[in-house]
């Protein structure tokens, strides 16, 4: 045993198939077999494997075309002179068939030696069994890695959400079903960028690390950057650059990327979550609803087939497509709080109809605040069909344009789906005076900073523009029916264990 071995034998030997196992690496090194090889030829995946045995010209031969295969094995009948095993790669489950008289019988012999979760690359030609399995009769195989640890008793599944976060890979490996969230959520991403890139949006990465942590009302992470010797933030929006390039005529752009604020935890947020972001000159709120329209009927039929009824973790069905529901939010609020009078009332009536209705509300809010507290709390997770909510307050974006009509409220709308906000989108503000006294009158109690330089750019002129933010670990939420934004994110936010 060598000097690393030994190390990690000393931490993890108390565990008895871990020491077994340990003794097996050592007696396949000491055969001079190295079990951790540098590459495996492999041909086919499991689905295309199968796909060219059933695309084969001539259906009554015996045995199919021949294939290198590799992955993982999750199930093992060994028997006598023959065994069936089933390997996993990234495409799904495989059935392989070993002889001893097509590898030999001291090949035979280690073969029934490997354990489940052993890594290893199979080549022969394909077959149908008596089951009507595609199968491998394998002329050769070769150990590519060895699995010191084994798979979760129970291979089919991991239960603790515990061990599900924390060791993502174990999930991968045992849950079909998060593996297959995990790819749809890439075909996801994948379909936004085509979508995007066919309608003439230029994608761009912004900066990560800001000196001013603007674009959002949000509590941000603060870091030191050393070599400029001055506290920098993650960023907690994409928003202030995406407009700066606005104001230098890219009219149409977008960014998905990671974004970050150091707030809670729950089922619905993560304090480092992906952001889409789109802006498009000469259009305004309404342009944007036409674009989230058609881009989730496009996510619909490229990567679920068409589907546009999906049903969430409660069993609700929701209707993607036809035409969707287009609602003011002072609307929403005074038919859930069952008063026509809500927005004339004083700050001392509303917390008192709240102590009615047994919502709990900081009295130290202000009072649009008190509102939002209500629809939050009893308007937005009623939502369930898509639904545009326009016009919120103007306190709660200092980044859109006051209604024309009505300068208490914003020509915005939050696109609620699922009980949740899916994407606000707006009339962008491009007037730098307003923006400013609406920046100036935020700042005062929010932990952003007045970002001087973008309000510079405001003042070379920006174009009129609608912009929208999508939220896609929320979307994905949704796509796919999860139940939690951390089912769709690999590795969410955890305390180290």
């Amino acid at each position: 045993m060598n000097e690393k071995d030994k190390q990690t034998s000393s931490t993890d030997s108390t565990h008895d198939l871990y020491a077994v196992r340990l003794t097996k690496l050592n007696e396949l090194r000491n055969n001079g077999i190295d079990p951790f090889q540098n590459n495996c030829v492999q041909t086919h995946t499991s689905v295309q494997a199968k796909a060219l045995y059933l695309e084969r010209p001539t259906q009554n031969d015996e045995e199919g075309p021949f294939v290198q295969v590799a992955g993982r094995i999750l199930t093992s009948r060994i028997m006598g002179k023959a065994s069936f095993i089933t390997i996993l790669d990234t495409d799904g489950p495989i059935q392989a068939y070993i002889r001893k008289d097509e590898v030999g019988e001291s090949q035979y012999k280690a073969f029934k030696k490997l354990d489940l979760g052993d890594i290893i690359g199979i080549e022969g030609p394909l077959f149908k069994t008596k089951t009507e399995e595609i199968t491998v009769r394998a002329k050769s195989y070769t150990l590519v890695a060895k699995a010191l640890r084994p798979l979760p008793e129970k291979w089919h599944g991991l239960t603790d959400s515990e061990q599900i976060y924390r060791q993502r890979y174990l999930d991968l490996i045992v849950n079909n079903e998060s593996r297959q969230r995990f790819k749809q959520r890439s075909q996801i991403i994948r379909e936004i960028r085509r979508f995007l890139w066919k309608r003439n949006f230029m994608e761009i990465e912004g900066p990560v690390l800001q000196s001013v942590a603007g674009g959002a009302a949000a509590r941000p992470f603060v870091t030191h950057f050393n070599a400029l010797d001055c506290d920098f933030y993650l960023r907690t929006s994409l928003e202030l650059y995406l407009k700066r390039l606005l104001v230098g005529g890219i009219d149409r752009v977008f960014e998905l990327g990671r974004t970050f604020r150091n707030e809670g935890l729950s089922r619905r947020h993560n304090p480092e979550f992906t952001m889409l972001e789109v802006y498009q000159a000469y259009s305004d709120y309404r342009g944007m609803m036409t674009l989230i329209y058609d881009l989730v009927q496009h996510l619909c039929n490229e990567v679920f087939e068409g589907n546009k009824a999906i049903e969430n973790s409660d069993g609700q069905v929701i209707e993607l497509g036809g035409k969707w529901r287009e609602v003011s939010y002072r609307e929403l609020v005074i038919e859930r709080t069952e008063d026509a009078d809500w927005f004339s009332r004083s700050k001392e009536q509303k917390l008192a109809r709240c102590a009615e209705m047994k919502i709990e509300v900081n009295p130290e809010m202000h009072d649009f605040e008190i509102t939002h507290d209500v629809f939050e709390k009893r308007v937005e997770p009623t939502l369930i069909q898509p639904t545009f909510v326009t016009h919120i307050p103007k306190e709660l974006c200092p980044l859109a344009k006051i209604h024309p009509e009505d300068p208490n409220v914003l020509d915005v709308f939050e696109l609620c789906i699922n009980g949740q906000e899916i994407a606000p989108a707006y009339s962008e503000q491009n007037d730098p005076l307003i923006q400013r006294e609406m920046f100036e009158a935020q700042v005062g109690t929010q932990v952003q900073d007045l970002d001087e330089d973008f309000l510079r750019a405001l003042e070379y002129g920006m174009p009129p523009a609608g912009g929208m933010g999508v939220g896609i670990d929320r979307l994905c939420i949704l796509l796919t029916g999860a139940s939690s934004i951390r089912d769709t994110i690999l590795f969410p936010a955890m305390k180290k264990g």
